[in-house]
C-alpha cells in the first residue's frame, strides 16, 4: 500500500527531533510493524498555506498521488495563523469571510486534483488548537475545522479528528508551548508544532484511518 501525506510544517516534521519521528514516518512504521506493507511519501514544506499546497499538488504531486491507496491532508494552520497575527497586530477582528473563502477554494482544489489523478481514499485531518487560552484562536480553529469537515464531506473524504487528540494536552504535546496564547508567537517563534510525543499521538490516532477497508 502506498500512503502519501500532504501538508505544511506539521507534516514535514518541523520541531520533531528527526525526520523519522514525524507522524507520517511513525504511522508507516506502526502499520509495517503489524505485518502490513506500506510505503510512505510526503509532500509538505514549512510555511505552506493551503494555496501553496494546492500549487504543489498541481505541479509536483502527480507522481506521489497517482498510485497512492490513501492520501492524508493536514493544512490550514498557516492560513489561520497569518490571519490571526495580522488581526492581533492591527487590533482588528479576524477577517473571517476572506479567510473562509480562500481556504474553501484551495481545499476544494486540492481534493478535486487528488480525485482527478487517483482513486486514493482521502483523509482530511482537523487542526488542534496551539493557543487554547486565546478566544480568537478558539474561534478561528473551530471555524477552520468546520470548513474542513464540510468540504471533506462534499468530496467523500474521511475526517481524522486530530483536534480531539490534543484537546487539554497541548502543554505536553506542542514544542515550545508557553502560555497557550496567540501573544506567545509575537516574539517570532511559533509554538505550534508537535514535539516528538505529539507526533506519536498523531500517528497512533491516524493509523487506523489508513488501514484498507475490507
Amino acid at each position: 500500500m502506498i500512503y502519501t501525506a500532504l501538508g505544511d510544517s506539521i507534516t514535514f516534521g518541523e520541531n520533531a527531533s528527526s525526520w523519522a519521528n514525524a507522524y507520517p514516518q511513525l504511522t508507516v512504521s506502526a502499520l509495517n510493524s503489524c505485518s502490513r506493507r506500506v510505503t510512505g511519501y510526503v509532500l509538505a514544506r514549512p510555511g505552506w498555506s493551503s494555496c501553496d499546497l494546492l500549487d504543489a499538488v498541481i505541479w509536483r504531486g502527480a507522481s506521489v498521488i497517482r498510485h497512492a491507496a490513501v492520501v492524508s491532508i493536514w493544512i490550514g494552520g498557516i492560513d489561520l495563523a497569518n490571519a490571526a497575527l495580522l488581526s492581533l497586530r492591527n487590533q482588528q477582528p479576524l477577517p473571517a469571510k476572506q479567510f473562509a473563502a480562500n481556504y474553501k477554494r484551495n481545499l476544494r482544489g486540492i481534493l478535486a486534483q487528488i480525485k482527478k489523478g487517483s482513486h486514493a481514499r482521502i483523509i482530511c485531518c482537523t487542526q488542534y488548537n496551539p493557543f487554547p487560552n486565546s478566544p480568537l484562536s478558539v474561534e478561528g480553529i473551530d471555524g477552520l475545522n468546520r470548513l474542513t469537515i464540510e468540504i471533506a464531506q462534499c468530496y467523500g473524504a474521511n475526517i481524522a479528528p486530530a483536534h480531539t487528540w490534543f484537546e487539554g494536552k497541548q502543554a505536553d504535546l506542542i514544542y515550545g508551548y508557553r502560555k497557550g496564547k496567540i501573544e506567545d508567537a509575537l516574539s517570532g517563534f511559533l509554538p505550534i508544532h508537535p514535539n516528538d510525543r505529539g507526533h506519536r499521538v498523531i500517528a497512533a490516532g491516524l493509523a487506523p484511518y489508513l488501514i484498507p477497508r475490507n
